[in-house]
């Protein structure tokens, strides 16, 4: 299948993308950001009838398979779920895995355009990394995939974007916003006036939701006496609203969060000391997966202003993508 716009939020947490259906509806599809190394044989086919096979796929990226989608396993022997937490993220196999899962699973076989986001303290660092590799044609296993062009942006206008379509005509271009991205490993902000970003009062740093799991790993086990790692699954069942289960206990996680409010106290305080006052935005608008996580904090700093979680906050920034690729694709075909 060919489309002209495919937008990917490969994210630490969660890779989110969205496309255009043929019915000229938004399509868009999640899942963990995991790609273990896949395994050498399954088992799932010899129980017909009573096991079901899982809903994953095996990616080759130069010469390795990757195993990812959205049943791949959450925990793993000695937490080897190939999860990667680091700041050169773009750059690694994981990242190229999950970028081919999102594609293998719309079905897409040619990008007119690809649009991708960074952290904004990355954008300058990788943006055309990024473009130069994954510009082309590529295999990657269960298939092949044209990719003409590729478009990078910073993370959080796809909030801003998505948040401004469904306002419709009560979204000024004269007003200010400060978006906030809260995502699984970083927090990044930009102060935007209608559409154009204020680069001296925008930034992001490390400190996003993983630093609230892995605060409230620590705290279980100093409690269990145990050595509690799986952060996948404490991010599960906070998103789930449902307790945490070890040894067969349910442990109600709603204390630990709390608990863990110095964290992100400290990034919310390093966010404010480079926005600083907000006098005459019209709201923050808050977005990404651990947006609920610090909400509470964000209305203490900024006790004045109106926050905005915008809805669907996991996905906003994919959908935004989608809008600013479609816009900007329509604008060179009308120049041509």
């Amino acid at each position: 299948m060919k489309t002209s716009v495919f937008a990917i939020d490969v994210g630490y947490g969660n890779t989110k993308y969205a496309h255009r259906s043929a019915s000229g509806t938004v399509a868009t599809g999640m899942f963990p950001s995991l790609a273990p190394l896949a395994a050498t044989h399954s088992l799932s086919g010899y129980g017909e009838g009573v096991l079901s096979s899982r809903n994953v796929v095996t990616i080759t990226i130069d010469r390795n398979d990757y195993e990812l989608g959205p049943d791949v396993s959450l925990s793993a022997a000695y937490g080897k779920t190939g999860s990667a937490l680091s700041d050169n993220y773009v750059m690694t196999d994981t990242y190229a895995a999950l970028l081919f899962g999102a594609v293998h699973f719309a079905g897409v076989t040619h990008i007119e355009r690809l649009v991708l986001g960074l952290p904004v303290h990355n954008m300058k660092k990788y943006s055309t990394a990024l473009q130069e590799r994954f510009s082309g044609e590529h295999d990657f296993g269960p298939g092949r995939v044209v990719i003409d062009k590729v478009m990078v942006i910073p993370q959080p206008l796809g909030s801003l974007v998505f948040a401004s379509s469904t306002r419709g005509s009560s979204f000024s271009r004269d007003d200010a916003h400060l978006i906030i991205d809260v995502g699984y490993f970083t927090t990044d902000w930009v102060y935007a006036n209608g559409f154009t970003m204020d680069d001296t009062r925008s930034g992001g740093l490390p400190g996003g939701a993983s630093q609230i799991y892995q605060r409230i790993a620590h705290l279980i086990s100093l409690d269990q006496q145990d050595n509690v790692t799986e952060i996948e699954l404490i991010d599960k069942a906070l998103r789930e609203r449902r307790p945490f289960l070890l040894y067969g206990k349910d442990i109600d996680l709603s204390p630990y969060v709390e608990r863990a409010d110095p964290v992100v106290a400290d990034v919310v305080q390093k966010m404010q000391n480079s926005v600083g006052h907000l006098r005459n935005v019209r709201s923050i608008i808050l977005s990404g997966g651990g947006a609920a996580l610090y909400a509470s904090a964000i209305r203490r700093a900024f006790p004045r202003i109106v926050i905005e979680v915008i809805d669907s906050p996991c996905i906003a920034n994919a959908r935004g993508f989608l809008l600013v690729g479609e816009s900007r694709h329509a604008r060179e075909r009308r120049v041509v």
